[in-house]
């Protein structure tokens, strides 16, 4: 980091408020401030009613908390149970379910708070509401909630959330219900970065250039489906249950490491992961770009034609027409919209998928400023016997078999991997087998 984040020595339980840790910055911010887009920043400074000078600092304070964040996850293991900023990005906190971790998380320039559920924990509670499949209507979305070390319910109708928790086996007490008026959907009728057209009809949005053509929303069109503009066929495709797919473009197109910004561009540099309650900012041909916050991770959202896992919510306005459009989190991607409710009028929550997993899920490689590839995920590989090897980043349900250092392992229950909880060490969600 450029700076280390001033830690605060006071621990809280969940209950209290707590004290959480200062991220300081200066003019001197250091590299990422200086490169940082001026329409990214421009984009910023509007929806967060701040100056660019501001905007440039809390970009570079989001990316030493997230780098802190990411390196405590691994170190805590079993015990981490999600880190977030608070409003406007000065405040690191992470949460541990073992008492024995405060200094652990204090050391790494952040402020412990101990909580009752690890993210392992909660991560397994909701994979129950993800299995159930007969979403009652009137459940728009469900995630978990770090900051509350809780699983939150989103109910337009609560007697309807109450028997879909029931139903999926989850005690009323392990999840909280609040009332919402979301109604999301598709954003169909989109482009985010350049447009693309289906030869069936209607238009998307490329996401991100990878190699050999371009990551996108799943909704937009099955294997095979063609493209124009750029020309190319879908390789990938799934939807519902996750919102993610690529196509294949045909000899003569030339991938960019760029987003389009109306106007000018940015210049794509990796895909580090930004921390929750960090800004971002989409792209979309409908309303331009429009930037938010990060407001959970890992959340499930209901459609007209079925459930999406996986996905990350935001309060960054969309509209139909920015479908499929890049995120971002200053140079790094974040994702492709999926969908969402509201407008860029009177404001909105809007819902994409995390570009890592699709990356991941394909064994593809983001494309970057200069034409190059970044290895800032990797594919996941098939061993001999037919499992896949452990990886991190990957959303695994209960019953899927993987291999981790030549030995085998069955998922016990749903969660997505983290580093430090490979099976040898998370034995709560892997069982070994053979």
């Amino acid at each position: 980091m450029t700076r280390r984040i001033a830690a605060a020595v006071a621990v809280a339980v969940l209950s209290t408020a707590g004290v959480a840790v200062a991220l300081t910055s200066t003019a001197n911010a250091g590299p990422p401030a200086q490169a940082a887009d001026p329409g990214v920043l421009a984009a910023m400074a509007r929806d967060f009613k701040i100056t660019p000078d501001q905007a440039r600092d809390r970009l570079v304070r989001e990316a030493e908390a997230s780098q802190a964040d990411t390196r405590l996850k691994a170190r805590l293991g079993g015990s981490y149970a999600g880190g977030w900023l608070n409003g406007d990005a000065t405040q690191l906190t992470v949460a541990v379910t073992d008492r024995a971790q405060i200094q652990a998380v204090k050391d790494a320039g952040a402020t412990p708070v101990v909580v009752q559920r690890s993210q392992i924990q909660l991560d397994g509670i909701k994979s129950k509401l993800d299995a159930n499949r007969s979403t009652p209507e009137g459940v728009p979305a469900w995630y978990v909630d770090v900051e509350t070390n809780s699983v939150v319910v989103l109910a337009r109708n609560v007697e309807n959330a109450k028997a879909f928790v029931k139903s999926s086996g989850v005690s009323e007490g392990d999840v909280r219900i609040e009332k919402s008026t979301e109604n999301p959907r598709p954003l169909i009728d989109v482009i985010g970065g350049n447009a693309y057209y289906m030869g069936g009809g209607g238009r998307c949005s490329v996401g991100f250039s990878v190699n050999g053509g371009f990551v996108t929303a799943g909704h937009c069109g099955r294997v095979g489906t063609s493209t124009t503009q750029p020309s190319g066929s879908f390789a990938g495709s799934t939807f519902p249950g996750r919102d993610y797919a690529w196509v294949r473009v045909s000899a003569g197109n030339t991938m960019r490491g760029l987003v389009n910004r109306y106007p000018g561009s940015v210049a794509v540099k990796g895909s580090a992961e930004a921390a929750v309650g960090a800004s971002v900012c989409r792209s979309g041909s409908t309303t331009g770009w429009h930037c938010g916050t990060i407001q959970q991770k890992n959340t499930s959202v209901t459609y007209p034609e079925g459930t999406i896992s996986g996905v990350t919510r935001t309060n960054a306005c969309a509209e139909p027409g920015d479908s499929g459009g890049s995120w971002v989190s200053g140079d790094q991607a974040q994702g492709v919209t999926s969908g969402g409710s509201g407008n860029c009028s009177s404001g909105g929550t809007t819902y994409f998928q995390p570009v890592n997993p699709i990356l991941q899920a394909y064994g593809l490689q983001l494309v970057i400023e200069g034409g190059t590839t970044t290895s800032n995920t990797t594919s996941t590989t098939t061993s001999d016997n037919g499992n896949t090897t452990w990886q991190p980043g990957v959303a695994y349900t209960a019953g899927n078999t993987v291999t981790y250092n030549g030995v085998g392992y069955r998922c016990l229950q749903g969660h997505t991997s983290q580093p430090g909880w490979d099976p040898p060490t998370a034995p709560a969600l892997w069982a070994r087998v053979g």
